[in-house]
């Protein structure tokens, strides 16, 4: 069973994002060789934007940075917010460094005509710096408001369906394989 920490990046609750991020949770739950934990940026507690003048980085940190640590792989729901993934996402990213390495990476985006897929392709340059393997497919949805149901439940056939199975395909592939080698020779960056 793989630990997969799942990036819930919207700062607003009970938006879009809120619903994606079931419908992803829905379609991953029904995985039996993933453990999921979930991160609501909007409800996570996130260090400040400029550390303390000691070099301490707080608590939010360090609890943060504990649950990318215990993660073999990670999922980021992202939506696009003027050509780019947003602000609390970066703080996120970027409170941690170590805990990121030799660990894959997939994306399901979302935010009008580009399905936020601006967004990925800048998190694929950040999460490489990082030593993170962004995982080729993705999933996203274009003009998300016409793509669900009252429900939650994605209403553009099985497309989205299929395509998050492919996506946790590779992410376990990835996460087994990167895990395996980090037990036989420690990462270092």
């Amino acid at each position: 069973m793989l630990d997969i920490a799942v990036i819930i990046a919207s700062p607003r609750e009970g938006g879009v994002g809120t619903t994606i991020g079931r419908w992803f949770l829905a379609q991953a739950g029904r995985r039996t060789d993933l453990r999921l934990d979930v991160m609501e940026l909007s409800r996570t507690p996130l260090p400040p934007a400029q550390p303390s003048l000691t070099g301490d980085t707080g608590q939010e940190a360090a609890a943060l940075a504990a649950r990318i640590g215990a993660a073999d792989g990670f999922v980021v729901i992202t939506p696009e917010y003027n050509h780019a993934y947003p602000a609390c996402l970066k703080l996120a990213i970027d409170a941690v460094r170590h805990e990121w390495a030799a660990k894959p990476v997939g994306f399901v985006s979302y935010g009008g005509r580009s399905g936020g897929l601006r967004a990925v392709e800048q998190l694929r340059l950040v999460f490489a710096e990082l030593h993170v393997v962004s995982l080729r497919d993705t999933v996203s949805f274009h003009q998300t408001p016409v793509l669900f149901d009252a429900e939650g439940q994605a209403t553009g056939g099985d497309g989205a369906d299929g395509a998050v199975k492919v996506m946790l395909d590779q992410l376990i592939w990835w996460a087994t394989t990167l895990g395996e080698g980090r037990r036989a020779r420690p990462y270092t960056i």
